[in-house]
């Protein structure tokens, strides 16, 4: 027998649920705050007069700023009242205010707000308002726009602002709501319609670009409604927006981009009008030289660090992408490089390492202030000049995108990276991201065999570029004695990379791996910096760059002073020396002594007695390994277990072959 309903009594009517009374604040000071600015102005909102309403939600989106009244208007349930009562009102001021509100809350709230804005169904409110704003701008009503007030287009090129940001956050918050988005038509062919007009303002149109630039991102549902969209011409209209300097250039380019590593259209397989990341570099890297901000409305500056941002992401995801073009059929694992990725390279960069270990040697003296322009721009010309002789090697030639992210974007991310912006953190965003480009670009290449001929060309090309990019960034940060851990941490990526591609032409000056062992102790006191992969840490790639520097044929006397220190770190196993650690410097080792005709193998492997050391760690590195979660930590474990294994046999097979 089913159970009696208990709102019969109520004629079937639900209250609410969300409109239910809302408790006061227990901080006095919230209290008044809330008295005295928030009630009146959530009532105003609420008023039978047009007039009031309207002055109300303006004054929400001014207070809506503010931390505290923001959290007090979201208690009052302003959302649910801005969705079923502003968004519907009549008046247009009143309904782009009431976007306004939701656009910076979507900006300042975390992403589980804009999961909460999808559940109460705002991406219905958003279709509605996209629809109108798609039919006001296409056949004959565009003419009908064209007689309106200034204040009347004002107001709707605000809500399609308004819109693409809350579709943007949308968006990033969740997979499930980015698919919704993509399916959705009527915000499609918004998207498509706003960055086609030529009525919409500069500001409407990037925003536009950038919301269809966050969908397109690894979304082949997305890129082939730009591919097969037939009225706007959106994939001609990108073709077109990607020549320029301005930031409508650069998005034009990241949105293409995209595209191409969706489509998967590379050097070996071009797409439509053969189209390939390649046909992009020269623009990305105009940006870089002269970004051109949008002066108009005061906001060029801010453009201009956008703009940089920008075109290093990009330019950084194509460094990575280019790696299937690049391996011709031997596919060479890249997933463990420690290379950081465009979206994942964010540095924190307000943390500090305290490294005052990285005392400057005799090496580094003079070293501080780092190059001056001259010696840049003669740099900068052997950069750009290294390809005249590429083709008396052939096989560059059939690598475009490589080609000219070498000859064109590098040395252009080089004079970015040494660049001064308005305040010193932006300075330090914009040299992050620009070492972050570096860094991907180097470490696709890094993972080449240089051993196989068919690699002759790119080494030949390579290699001068490399040691310019070691001497202006690696060798400069060095002698810095950098505390800022997300710098140090990049650069070290960035010197594993080019020592791993040039080996014994890496252009030390001297001292390097003594900065290095300083810079891997101060890392021992900082928190892990990623816990899901301890391999990203700056202790694993400080040793990562100490085992390649000493690699045959180095000086014997470089060789003894690494070999001894990676000793010393595997003897830290289990307790003082991170599991991960101890796996990278016993990797290292094995390369370093892994061939008795290295010179280092008698002068300094059994001279110093290194056999019996590696006996002593078997043990140690199977209680390391003992001790990772195998669930929590899979690939740690993994790794650990094939350390300790490759250990074992590296123990024997140097007990068989005693000089």
């Amino acid at each position: 027998m089913g159970k009696s309903r208990r709102n019969r009594g109520k004629g079937g009517q639900r209250s609410d649920p969300i409109a239910k009374p809302v408790k006061p604040p227990t901080d006095p000071e919230l209290a008044a705050l809330r008295e005295s600015s928030i009630l009146p102005v959530v009532k105003s909102l609420q008023s039978a007069e047009p007039a009031k309403r309207t002055e109300a939600a303006g004054a929400i989106a001014n207070i809506i700023q503010d931390t505290k009244c923001r959290k007090l208007l979201l208690r009052e349930q302003v959302v649910h009242i801005v969705l079923t009562e502003t968004l519907t009102d009549a008046s247009l001021e009143s309904r782009a205010a009431g976007w306004e509100i939701l656009k910076l809350l979507t900006q300042k709230e975390e992403a589980d707000f804009c999961v909460h804005l999808f559940r109460v169904d705002v991406l219905t409110a958003i279709e509605h308002a996209a629809q109108k704003i798609t039919e006001t701008l296409t056949g004959p009503n565009i003419a009908n726009f064209n007689k309106a007030s200034k204040a009347e287009q004002t107001l709707m090129w605000n809500i399609a602002e308004a819109l693409c940001v809350i579709l943007i956050g949308l968006a990033e918050a969740q997979d499930d709501i980015l698919v919704a988005i993509s399916g959705n038509d009527a915000a499609v062919k918004f998207l498509f319609t706003l960055m086609s007009c030529d009525a919409a303002t500069n500001d409407v149109v990037n925003g536009a670009l950038s919301c269809m630039m966050t969908l397109s991102e690894d979304n082949r549902q997305f890129v082939e409604r730009i591919l097969g969209d037939d009225q706007t011409k959106c994939f001609k209209q990108l073709l077109m927006y990607k020549s320029g300097r301005s930031l409508r250039a650069v998005l034009a380019c990241g949105i293409l981009h995209n595209i191409f590593s969706t489509m998967q259209w590379d050097d070996a397989n071009p797409g439509r009008e053969k189209s390939t990341d390649a046909t992009l570099i020269p623009a990305l890297s105009d940006a870089l030289e002269s970004p051109q901000g949008n002066q108009t409305n005061g906001t060029g500056e801010n453009d201009t660090v956008e703009i940089l941002q920008l075109a290093l992401e990009i330019i950084a995801s194509i460094g990575t992408s280019i790696q299937e073009s690049l391996e011709k059929g031997e596919r060479a694992e890249i997933d463990d490089a420690p290379g950081v990725d465009a979206k994942d390279g964010d540095m924190d960069m307000d943390a500090d390492d305290g490294d005052d270990d990285n005392d400057n040697d005799e090496d580094g003296e003079g070293e501080e202030d780092g190059m001056d322009d001259d010696e840049i721009e003669a740099d900068m010309g052997l950069v750009t000049g290294a390809d005249d002789g590429l083709d008396e090697v052939s096989g560059i030639d059939d690598l475009p995108t490589l080609k000219l992210l070498m000859h064109k974007a590098i040395p252009q991310i080089i004079k970015t990276a040494h660049s001064t912006q308005s305040t010193e953190e932006t300075t330090s965003l914009i040299r992050t991201h620009a070492l972050t480009a570096l860094n991907n670009i180097a470490w696709t290449v890094s993972c080449l065999d240089f051993s196989e001929d068919s690699n002759a060309a790119i080494q030949k090309a390579w290699s001068p570029i490399a040691q310019i990019i070691w001497k202006e960034t690696v060798a400069y940060v060095l002698a810095s004695d950098t505390s800022d851990v997300g710098l140090a941490t990049i650069v070290t990526s960035l010197a594993w990379a080019i020592a791993r591609s040039l080996r014994q032409e890496t252009p030390l000056l001297g001292g390097e791996h003594q900065k290095f062992i300083s810079l891997y102790h101060a890392s021992k006191n900082l928190p892990v910096e990623d816990e899901e992969d301890p391999f990203q840490s700056l202790g694993v790639k400080c040793l990562g760059v100490l085992g390649q520097l000493a690699l045959d044929p180095a000086p014997i006397e470089l060789n003894r002073e690494i070999g001894v220190f990676l000793l010393t770190v595997v003897a830290g196993l289990p307790e003082s020396t991170p599991p991960a650690d101890g796996v990278e410097a016993l990797n290292q080792l094995f390369d370093i002594y892994a061939d008795e005709s290295y010179a280092c193998d008698k002068e300094v492997f059994w001279q110093i007695g290194f056999l019996k050391h590696f006996e002593e760690a078997i043990p140690k590195i199977k209680a390391a390994s003992k001790k990772v979660d195998k669930r929590a930590q899979t690939e740690l474990r993994t790794r650990a277990e094939e350390t300790t294994m490759n250990l074992s046999r590296f123990v024997q097979y140097k007990q068989k072959n005693k000089p």
